[in-house]
């Protein structure tokens, strides 16, 4: 592929590029319908509420929440041997699985402060994600440094599980939305950057552009969650 880049002009590049990204966005859009839908249903659904959320054990929603993240790293660990049509279809249990859990955010916001929320967070993401895009600049610099941030993120995160310190959780909050803001920007220049690595009709091509969408996917819902925090109206 290297090789073919070199005799390409730097339109056919910016056409690779986008077409890539493209494919990208949309798998990312789809996988965030899918949550929002399944977590609309959920929450208008008094029993499936109250066999994730009720019976005064949250033992269900641990045990989906819990499975969600060991079906991410699985996909992200095996990808290259997962057929695409497995691949895809990971991603979208994942995506309908993450409705389920992100259905809880219904009982304890509003449905306004929950729709104004999303929007700020998809004008904010799609601004960093432009950024990353079209900047010149080289971010992997940003990478270690925000892998490193995120380790701490989620170290502290715990951490305050036991200490119940109403600072150190609006601090983590707002480091968080820095991070996933800084994330969001790094992968999509990431993404962009993959996308010459690959024949985006290949399967190799076609995998890399759902992991891609995983990747965005995850910045975007984080940053969302991280922002009702901030904006959300508590019932």
């Amino acid at each position: 592929m290297d090789t073919q880049l070199r005799h390409l002009s730097a339109d056919q590049v910016k056409t690779i590029q986008a077409s890539f990204i493209n494919k990208v966005y949309m798998w990312m859009c789809a996988a965030l319908m899918i949550t929002g839908f399944v977590a609309l249903r959920t929450a208008s659904s008094e029993s499936l509420m109250g066999a994730l959320f009720g019976g005064g054990s949250m033992m269900p929603f641990y045990i989906l929440l819990f499975g969600q993240l060991g079906l991410v790293w699985w996909m992200s660990s095996s990808i290259d041997k997962l057929s695409v049509g497995l691949a895809t279809g990971l991603f979208i249990l994942y995506s309908a699985l993450n409705g389920l859990t992100m259905a809880v955010i219904f009982l304890v916001y509003t449905k306004s402060s929950i729709a104004s929320t999303f929007f700020v967070t998809a004008a904010t993401f799609g601004v960093m994600s432009a950024y990353g895009y079209f900047t010149k600049k080289d971010l992997t610099s940003w990478g270690n440094l925000l892998f490193m941030a995120l380790i701490g993120f989620i170290i502290a995160s715990i951490v305050n599980i036991f200490l119940k310190s109403t600072f150190f959780y609006w601090m983590i909050t707002y480091a968080g939305i820095l991070i996933f803001v800084g994330l969001t920007a790094y992968d999509t220049q990431k993404i962009k950057k993959m996308s010459l690595g690959l024949d985006a009709e290949s399967e190799a091509g076609k995998k890399g552009a759902i992991m891609g969408a995983l990747m965005l996917y995850l910045d975007f819902i984080n940053l969302f969650l991280l922002l009702l925090r901030v904006m959300g109206d508590r019932r």
